[in-house]
């Protein structure tokens, strides 16, 4: 079975390591800090928050209290609250060690397009282009095809791009694919998914 958005976000928190600074994108990548667990991770949003918990249960949700993606979220013990030019002097001053993102098409080379579909109304491009430039690592976390049935894992991007050469792990429905020289090298599987499917599903080059 291919994996649902929270097995993706688990697994996502599997590539973090203690002492990260981490800043999670809108969408499933906000899924990652409801399991974090006792890995002491740091997770940054990019509205003036550093130190963002899990989501809060029903009832206890404080309006006040929310992430880029305009999501009620908890504070810590040692939750720390600053304006956008703190944040975004954080992200590209190289202190955010790996972001989490959301994407529509990621290619073979590591080319990341999520922020706009031509034609469509866009709010803002927000802090994607910010966040691939300045960051250590870029995990990529994103169902493996479209609502059509096509993959978003492309041999080129034909969205407008945020970045080019900069994700490094792609983690889909289907499973973990690293880019590397030549392609896309498969980590692992989702269970009950084949390397079969997997190649059938993916437009780029597997190596």
């Amino acid at each position: 079975m291919p994996w649902d958005r929270n097995q993706m976000a688990a697994r996502a928190a599997r590539e973090l390591e203690d002492g990260m600074y981490v800043n999670l994108g809108i969408g499933i990548p906000t899924l990652v800090a409801n399991y974090v667990g006792d890995k002491d991770i740091t997770l940054q949003s990019e509205n003036g928050m550093l130190g963002m918990g899990p989501f809060p249960l029903e009832g206890a949700e404080d309006p006040d209290l929310i992430n880029a993606g305009k999501q009620t979220i908890t504070e810590l013990n040692r939750t720390a609250y600053f304006d956008s030019a703190m944040s975004f002097g954080m992200i590209r001053g190289g202190k955010i060690a790996a972001a989490v993102l959301g994407a529509m098409e990621v290619a073979e080379n590591g080319d990341l397009a999520n922020w706009m579909i031509p034609g469509k109304l866009v709010k803002g491009m927000g802090g994607a282009m910010d966040l691939v430039a300045g960051v250590g690592r870029v995990i990529v976390v994103m169902d493996h095809q479209n609502k059509q049935g096509k993959s978003k894992v492309l041999k080129q991007c034909t969205l407008p791009l945020t970045g080019k050469g900069v994700v490094d792990l792609i983690i889909t429905s289907l499973g973990v694919l690293k880019v590397a020289d030549g392609g896309l090298k498969i980590i692992e599987l989702a269970d009950g998914v084949s390397e079969e499917d997997m190649r059938a599903a993916t437009e780029a080059t597997i190596v």
